[in-house]
């Protein structure tokens, strides 16, 4: 459950803000909880902008996998990092707190789906990436293993 932020003028509500460090980011740091103890993994994502979703590529088969299919609830953050300003003791950053469910990938249709939207958002040329690869989308996928991040709430932060 979102909590309400104490530095409000150090908030982030409009979407288009929120929206914009989501698309600029490239990894997400995301908690779930083992058995009571925590567990963090940081993790290279896509960004699903219509449906408000963040894919994962990972090991068909792991610790990650077995914590989500006992407690698919998860918190991620992504920042947007702008270096340490030696000499004032300040960090500028944008960074936002996602919260939802996370869950294994299972059908083909979607799987297509989180690799092109992996690609698109990490390459800078999607399409040369894709021109360059001796394989095809269809050769990988029986072997492809992805993660979905259904985001149901975000709060958004910067710092100066």
């Amino acid at each position: 459950m979102p909590h309400d932020m104490r530095r409000t003028d150090r908030q982030i509500v409009d979407p288009e803000e929120i929206e914009s460090i989501l698309l600029r980011g490239r990894y997400c740091t995301i908690a779930l909880v083992d058995d009571g103890e925590p567990y963090v993994v940081t993790l290279s994502y896509g960004y699903d902008e219509g449906a408000s979703r963040l894919y994962f590529h990972v090991a068909p088969a792991g610790h990650k996998l077995e914590i989500i299919a006992r407690e698919p609830r998860a918190c991620g953050t992504v920042i947007i990092e702008q270096g340490y300003v030696t000499g004032e003791c300040e960090h500028p950053f944008e960074s936002v707190v996602l919260r939802g469910r996370m869950r294994v990938v299972t059908e083909d249709a979607e799987k297509r789906h989180a690799i092109v939207t992996l690609v698109n958002h990490l390459e800078d040329d999607p399409d040369g990436y894709w021109a360059s690869r001796s394989w095809s989308l269809e050769d990988r996928l029986a072997g492809f293993a992805a993660l979905c991040f259904e985001i149901e709430s975000v709060t958004g932060k910067r710092g100066k």
